[in-house]
């Protein structure tokens, strides 16, 4: 229910006619039932109490959404979260940061210091207050290392990091400070999951979408949607190189719990100060997927993270997806804008 509310919006805005229509969606119900018996089973292995909700989106290479998760209940709350709530996504923003790094001549397997650092008076801190020393990019992201990344941040330029954000797909204000590579401003799971697409396709930005065409009862097309393909985000060996680094996530960094079976996975997780918000946005197969875990009012979830229920629940809904539909590669040549 939660996406056909978003189709139908989506609708009204494109065919704006008074008359009985038929629309055609991008929905996969295969891919829907994935996601939704992924959501269930990863919440219950999480554990999580009933009033923390769970927010998800699946999407093709070019932007389709096949499938949509916008709470744990429609029935007692017909709030999309996936589509609507805008929440911090955290350290989910980080590969934006590095794709910077890497377009500025940056190898995943150069080194940056971690350790404390201080912008102004502003002086965050590591995860549980640990540094790690001289670190190679690859371990500074797959550890989610804040005083590294802050200090690639300010080495590279925060202009440059907000560019490669907005080249990627993040329409939403993006702040000038320091804590920018934080990920401190608000997006929704549609919006990073349309990001993250281009890491999925070879460097494409897509314009995110749930109707493919309008038509009347009597059969005449009044919409059909423009292409997917936007623009190109950025290069194609970029794009590879940060792939590198995101594939060490689950590998053995922050996102173990959403290592998948059969199909390498790459994503990333998030958690905000507080754990007010934990993410997990990854891609694998030719899907990308993002979920959100948190609560409506915003308070703290104790000692939740990104590494935690995101990703049981990434992990738990991607394995259905692949066994309901075959992993497919990145087709440059269908992409081609």
């Amino acid at each position: 229910p939660y996406f056909v509310d978003h189709a139908l919006a989506e609708a009204r805005r494109a065919a704006r006619v008074d008359s009985d229509l038929i629309i055609h969606t991008t929905l996969d119900p295969a891919l829907q039932e994935a996601l939704e018996m992924g959501v269930a089973a990863g919440g219950a292995l999480a554990k999580l109490d009933p009033d923390i909700q769970i927010a998800a989106v699946i999407l093709d290479q070019e932007g389709a959404v096949k499938a949509m998760v916008g709470g744990r209940d429609y029935r007692s709350s017909q709030f999309n979260r996936a589509a609507q709530a805008r929440r911090q996504p955290g350290s989910a923003f980080k590969p934006f940061v590095y794709l910077a790094a890497i377009e500025q001549g940056a190898r995943p397997s150069d080194h940056i210091v971690d350790s404390p650092i201080k912008v102004g008076n502003w002086a965050p801190e590591n995860y549980n207050d640990r540094y790690y020393g001289e670190v190679t990019l690859t371990e500074a992201l797959a550890r989610s290392l804040n005083g590294a990344t802050i200090r690639l941040q300010e080495k590279i330029g925060r202009p440059a990091v907000r560019l490669a954000a907005r080249r990627m797909g993040i329409e939403s204000p993006l702040s000038h400070g320091a804590a920018l590579s934080l990920g401190v401003d608000a997006v929704s799971p549609m919006e990073l999951a349309g990001a993250y697409a281009p890491f999925a396709n070879g460097g494409y930005r897509v314009r995110v979408h749930a109707v493919e065409r309008i038509e009347t009862n009597g059969g005449d097309e009044i919409f059909r949607r423009p292409p997917s393909i936007v623009d190109a985000a950025a290069s194609g060996a970029s794009i590879d190189a940060v792939n590198q680094m995101l594939a060490a996530i689950p590998a053995w960094g922050t996102g173990r719990a959403a290592a998948l079976a059969s199909v390498r996975a790459m994503g990333k997780t998030g958690t905000t100060q507080g754990s007010r918000d934990t993410w997990f946005a990854g891609h694998a197969g030719g899907l990308v997927c993002v979920v959100w875990v948190g609560r409506d009012d915003n308070s703290p979830m104790g000692k939740q993270t990104g590494g935690g229920a995101p990703a049981i629940i990434w992990r738990e809904a991607m394995e259905r997806a692949f066994i309901a539909r075959r992993p497919v590669q990145r087709q440059p040549s269908v992409l081609e804008p």
